[in-house]
């Protein structure tokens, strides 16, 4: 479809002439990734020299090199400007690399690596160019072996060359000085007395904000702000994203500590996402904007989304667990808007408009006629949905309260209409603000009745249905709809009452037989014939079955299968506290061991912060490091991998989808931006990197790729990723389950791999 309505960022030829008149120093910083250019990228090289799924790839700080990291155990470090392989070190790691980096203030002769045998490894590449040895013969410099479990990010700081920060999926954060020795633990030692964490998260999990945490945080993510380097950001196997200030963390610890999870300064997570308890999703990569003052999240099985790290403590995109509550509920709206008619072309609170703002108000009323007409079935629902970004997300300052509501409303319909994940969520949002703008809106409360429906809260759905009728007695439709949500309250409720008759026949039945791989998996036929954006039941917590099934059935030779049986059962309640999270032979979880006083004392629920923008379109399901990235020095775009073997890149501001790409024949898991050029670098699991520049003649939302040309629909290809996204029983087994059996766990955190193959 042709847009009728221009980027943010202007026209490239306006910003190219005003140079002449206008000395711009940061021109570059601008143009950087200007959308005219993003529009034109495509495929320019394809760098080979890895022989498995390559999992990692970093630039240095002044783009001249590029490292990736694979499952056969290599770094590979490329020439930009050559594209060609400058080294190839075989590290020496057990297991896949998950990530790399270039050691900062080193003139990048230091990289580090970490990999899925927990051990993180640091090369000196100058002892390569000095003893003129062969490619790959270089021993490692440092090896530290302090995690129990797979190192799935590193972390650096700007300025600082003798320290990295290594993530596990063992629940610690660790910090590796170069300074201290070349290896860790020392000889003789265990791994328990290595003195170097600063996050320890092996109870820090929650299943929602309301609830302490418990289980063991596998951590998949971390990074440092580049701007306010003592600001550290994590994310693993829960729905929160954490922020601590590094200068307020206690002394670094030993595996030994029985230790409670550190206060964090902020909890991010979307509010729908906050209370969901036993879930499957979680998060597989988080990021500092380049100037620090925002943070991207990317989750398995949901969404990317946009929130802000400096709020105000009185602003509304801080919230409580009672917030989430009084999201769905049907309670007075204090302080709204006051209502008035549309702003005219030509006044303005009796005062001429200015052309420009008459324009915008012009722009924005055609964007709201293309949502309409979407409405109406004429267009797709997205082409309508992204014109009302367009006037709520880009526009807004520029329409009144009254064309606000509209918009608001018509975007809600629209997103119950599309019926992608989280669009009930978002349509849930939209209901709430134009209530706020007008608390007798009758489309709003009607809005709100259907997609608390379709989330099967027919109790509340009620409640808002009533309200609309109460306002319009006489319209025939809301007395419908009203009749409507009464009859699906009542076969809820009958349902229920025969799902807890048939509880205990189930069990009964369960408990007489061996569960079988295949009734772990495929546990619940009928669970998963829900709507795309249906109850939260939809996102199975079987992945936290399988952790302690797989867990006990692997490190047990001669395991009663009743004893799985009754793992299974307490799933919840024991995810993280066996031995292999935490490598003690006793299993405990590592909580500290507090005094009756504080027994005594409830837990007091944290504050959260809420998203500011989503980005859909495409799937991250299958792996478990999938990144999202901004996109250029300004970060005005937002990027990620997919499932579908594409890559995606929205507008930052108003999650318009500026281009997509195809990337690899299975998955793009990685998304790498160069610090200065128009140049993108991906990977995935195919073994060639791609390196994609704007050398397309035509600017376009679609482009050829490795695979050939792309020939699907852009939107066939994101109606396609919304379906993965909710085939959560297929989505289980490649990787969830796979991945446990390619890795064998035993006591004391030793790993012992199976052959490493591509998935």
């Amino acid at each position: 479809m042709d847009y009728s309505y221009s980027f943010h960022d202007g026209n490239i030829t306006d910003l190219i002439n005003s140079r002449t008149l206008h000395n711009h120093h940061d021109f570059n910083y601008i143009v950087q990734m200007h959308s005219s250019l993003v529009r034109r990228l495509s495929l320019e090289r394809e760098l080979e020299g890895h022989h498995g799924c390559v999992n990692a790839i970093a630039w240095n700080s002044e783009g001249s090199m590029l490292i990736s990291g694979s499952d056969d155990t290599r770094l590979n470090i490329w020439s930009y400007s050559s594209r060609k392989l400058l080294h190839s070190i075989e590290t020496g790691h057990s297991a896949n690399i998950f990530c790399t980096k270039f050691i900062p203030e080193t003139s990048d002769e230091l990289v580090v690596s970490g990999a899925g045998d927990a051990e993180v490894r640091l090369f000196n590449l100058s002892r390569l160019r000095r003893s003129g040895l062969e490619e790959g013969g270089i021993s490692p410099s440092a090896i530290f072996q302090c995690h129990t479990r797979r190192v799935k990010k590193l972390a650096v700081e700007v300025g600082n060359p003798h320290v990295v920060w290594s993530a596990s999926e063992d629940g610690t954060l660790r910090q590796h000085d170069f300074r201290e020795g070349a290896s860790c633990p020392p000889a003789g030692s265990s791994h328990q007395e290595c003195r170097n964490i600063l996050l320890d998260l092996r109870c820090g999990a929650k299943k929602s904000l309301a609830d302490p945490p418990k289980q063991c945080l596998a951590l998949k993510s971390c990074d440092i702000s580049s701007t306010r380097p003592h600001l550290l950001l994590v994310g693993g196997s829960d729905t929160f994203a954490r922020l601590y200030d590094r200068r307020m963390l206690p002394p670094l610890s030993s595996s030994q500590k029985k230790l409670p999870p550190p206060p964090c300064v902020n909890y991010f997570c979307p509010m729908h996402l906050s209370d969901l308890g036993r879930s499957s999703l979680h998060l597989t990569h988080v990021t500092f904007s380049p100037n620090g003052e925002e943070v991207l999240l990317s989750y398995s099985g949901e969404h990317v989304y946009l929130m802000d790290v400096n709020l105000a403590s009185g602003s509304t995109m801080r919230y409580t667990p009672g917030d989430v509550s009084k999201l769905t509920s049907l309670s007075p709206i204090l302080d709204s808007a006051v209502m008035h008619s549309p702003v005219s072309g030509a006044t303005l609170n009796g005062f001429p408009v200015r052309k420009k703002a008459a324009a915008g108000l012009d722009k924005c009323r055609k964007l709201i006629q293309i949502a309409e007409k979407s409405l109406k079935g004429e267009t797709d629902y997205y082409y309508g949905i992204e014109a009302c970004n367009e006037v709520l997300d880009g526009r807004s300052h520029e329409i009144g309260p009254t064309l606000m509501h509209e918009c608001l409303c018509i975007r809600a319909s629209l997103l119950l209409k599309r019926m992608w994940k989280s669009d009930a969520h978002m349509a849930i949002r939209d209901c709430q603000r134009a209530r706020k703008i007008n608390p007798s809106s009758t489309r709003a409360l009607i809005c709100m009745a259907e997609a608390l429906s379709m989330l099967e809260k027919h109790k509340e759905a009620l409640d808002f249905a009533i309200a609309a009728q109460s306002l319009a007695p006489s319209d025939p439709e809301i007395t419908e709809r009203v009749e409507n949500i009464k009859k699906n309250l009542a076969a809820a409720e009958s349902d229920k009452a025969n799902m807890e008759g048939d509880r205990g026949s189930k069990a009964n039945y369960r408990a007489g037989r061996v569960l079988s791989l295949s009734d772990i998996i495929y546990h619940s036929e009928g669970e998963n014939d829900t709507s795309i954006d249906g109850p939260e039941r939809e996102d199975s917590d079987y992945d936290e079955e399988l952790e302690l099934d797989f867990g006990t059935s692997i490190s047990t030779d001669d395991s009663d299968p009743n004893v799985v049986h009754r793992n299974i059962n307490l799933r919840i309640h024991r995810r993280g506290d066996s031995s292999m999270e935490t490598g003690r032979p006793n299993g405990s979880c590592g909580l500290p061991v507090l005094s009756s006083e504080n027994d005594k004392v409830p837990y007091q629920p944290e504050v959260a912060i809420d998203m500011k923008q989503i980005y859909v379109g495409h799937c991250n399901i299958g792996t478990d490091i999938k990144q999202a990235s901004f996109i250029g020095q300004r970060g005005e775009y937002v990027a990620s991998g997919s499932d579908d073997g594409r890559w995606f890149i929205w507008e930052k501001r108003t999650a318009r989808l500026l281009k997509m790409l195809h990337g690899d024949e299975a998955v793009v898991n990685c998304v790498q931006c160069h610090p200065y050029d128009c140049v993108i670098a991906t990977s995935g699991i195919d073994s060639t990197i791609k390196i994609w520049t704007p050398n397309s003649s035509v600017p376009s939302t679609v482009a050829g790729g490795a695979a050939g040309p792309e020939t699907s629909n852009v939107l066939d290809a994101m109606e396609g990723n919304q379906r993965r996204l909710c085939r959560t029983r297929e989505a289980i087994l490649p990787f969830e389950i796979l991945e446990r059996f390619r890795m064998h766990e035993f006591a004391e955190g030793s790993f012992h791999p199976f052959e490493c193959a591509q998935t």
